[in-house]
C-alpha cells in the first residue's frame, strides 16, 4: 500500500468516533462503525488518500451504521436509523461543551465508572491508543485495562448511561478525570510506547483539547496549569531530537530551538495561577517548567523547593523519582541515590536509568551498568533503547 493508512488512523480514529458517537448517540456502535471504515478504507485507499480522509471515515461509517440498523428488527433500532436518515453530517450542537472530542471525554468520564475505566476507556476511544500503551501509561498489566475497558463499554450500555452533554454545574465534578486523560495523551505523544520517540499528532491534539477546556473552564487553576504544563512542554520538543533521530536529553538542548512563543504563553498562565494563590499538582508542574524555560541554565534549587511542594501534593513514586534528579543537582548523586532506594516502581524503565545515572556519577561503574542492563531491558521505546544503550557504553 502506497499511503499512510496507519498515520491516518492515529490522526483521525479518535475525531471520528467522537462525531459519529454524537450523531449516533451510542459510543459501542460508534467504535464499531468507525472501525468498519478504516477496514473499508484498506481496500478503497490503496493508491491515494480522498481529499478529507477524516470525513470520508466518518461519512462511510455512518452509511454503514445506517445499514446495520436496518438489519436489525427492534424499535430502538429503527428510531436510531430515521435519526441518521434525516439529520445531517453537522447536526447543530448544544450544551456547555462545543468540542465533540471534548463532550466525549467528559461523556466517558461519568461518576458511575471507575476512575481507571474512565481514562482508560477515553484514552482509547479519543486518543485511539492501543492497550499496551495505556498499560505503560498506568504500569499495570495490560490484561487489567483490557477488562476495565471491556466492562466500562458494558456497564454503558446496561445502565443506558446517555452520551449527552454534561450540565454545567455536572462539569468540576468530572474534571480530575478529564484532566489525567489529557495529561496522558500528550505523555504518550511526547514519548510514545513504540516507533518514533514522539508522536506529535497526539501531542497537537491534547494542546488543542486543553485549550478547549481552558476556555471552557477558564477559571479553574488546574485547567490553567495543565495547558501551561503541555505548553511549556511542547515548547522544548524541537529540540528533543537529534539530527539523526536520537534522544536528547535537557541538559544538551540547543536552547535556540525552543518555541519561544509558547514559552511566553506557558510563563502567562503560570503567573496567573500563582496569582489565584490555589497550588494543584498539574500547576506545579507547570511551575517547574517554566523554572526549566527560564533563562539560559536551571534554577535548580528552585526546581528542588518546588517538587517539595508537588511531593505534598501528589505523594506518588514518580513524583519522588523526578525530584530525585534535583536533589542531585542541588545536594549531590549520593543523597540523590538514598532518596530513590525505597521506591517501588515495577516496569518503569526510568528508576533503574535514574539509579544507573547517579551510580555512574559516583563512581560506581559495575552498579552502574547492572542498573543500565535493567533500565534497557524494560523500556519499550527503541530511541529510548538506544540512548541507554549509548549511555552505558560511555563507562568503559
Amino acid at each position: 500500500m502506497s499511503v499512510d493508512l496507519d498515520g491516518v488512523y492515529r490522526a483521525e480514529y479518535g475525531r471520528c468516533v467522537a462525531t459519529l458517537t454524537r450523531l449516533l448517540g451510542d459510543i459501542g456502535l460508534a467504535e464499531e462503525a468507525v472501525q468498519d471504515a478504516f477496514a473499508v478504507a484498506v481496500q478503497k485507499w490503496e493508491e491515494a488518500l480522498p481529499a478529507n480522509p477524516g470525513a470520508w471515515i466518518v461519512t462511510t461509517a455512518r452509511n454503514r451504521a445506517i445499514d446495520r440498523l436496518r438489519r436489525e428488527s427492534t424499535r430502538e433500532a429503527r428510531h436510531a436509523q430515521a435519526l441518521l436518515l434525516h439529520q445531517s453530517d453537522e447536526p447543530e450542537e448544544v450544551g456547555p461543551v462545543r468540542d465533540d472530542q471534548l463532550r466525549l471525554i467528559f461523556t466517558c468520564c461519568h461518576p458511575a465508572l471507575s476512575p481507571l475505566a474512565q481514562t482508560a476507556l477515553t484514552l482509547r476511544l479519543l486518543g485511539g491508543l492501543e492497550v499496551p500503551e495505556i498499560a505503560r501509561a498506568y504500569l499495570v498489566p495490560e490484561a487489567t485495562i483490557s477488562q476495565r475497558i471491556v466492562r466500562a463499554k458494558k456497564k454503558i450500555r446496561d445502565a443506558g448511561i446517555p452520551y449527552r452533554v454534561p450540565e454545567a454545574a455536572e462539569l468540576p465534578d468530572r474534571l480530575a478525570p478529564v484532566l489525567t486523560v489529557l495529561y496522558l495523551v500528550f505523555n504518550e505523544g511526547y514519548t510514545s510506547t513504540s516507533g518514533e520517540l514522539v508522536r506529535t499528532d497526539l501531542c497537537a491534539e491534547a494542546v488543542r483539547l486543553a485549550r478547549a477546556l481552558a476556555e471552557l473552564m477558564p477559571d479553574e487553576p488546574e485547567v490553567l496549569g495543565l495547558l501551561a504544563l503541555l505548553l511549556l512542554t511542547e515548547a522544548r520538543r524541537p529540540a528533543r531530537v537529534g539530527p539523526s533521530g536520537e534522544l536528547v536529553v535537557l541538559a544538551e538542548q540547543d536552547r535556540s530551538l525552543w518555541n519561544r512563543a509558547l514559552i511566553a504563553e506557558g510563563h502567562e498562565l503560570v503567573r496567573r495561577c500563582l496569582r489565584r494563590n490555589q497550588p494543584g499538582p498539574y500547576q506545579l508542574q507547570a511551575a517547574i517548567n517554566a523554572v526549566h524555560t527560564d533563562g539560559e541554565a536551571t534554577d535548580w534549587a528552585q526546581v528542588l523547593a518546588l517538587y517539595d511542594q508537588l511531593l505534598q501534593h501528589a505523594p506518588t513514586p514518580i513524583v519522588a523519582l523526578n525530584r530525585a534528579v534535583a536533589v542531585a543537582e542541588v545536594h549531590g548523586p549520593a543523597m540523590a541515590l538514598a532518596t530513590i532506594e525505597d521506591l517501588d516502581l515495577p516496569g518503569y524503565h526510568l528508576l533503574p536509568a535514574t539509579r544507573a545515572d547517579l551510580l555512574a556519577r559516583l563512581g560506581r561503574t559495575a552498579d552502574a551498568a547492572a542498573a543500565y542492563d535493567e533500565a534497557i531491558e524494560l523500556a519499550k521505546n527503541p530511541t529510548e533503547r538506544a540512548f541507554l544503550k549509548g549511555r552505558r557504553a560511555t563507562l568503559a
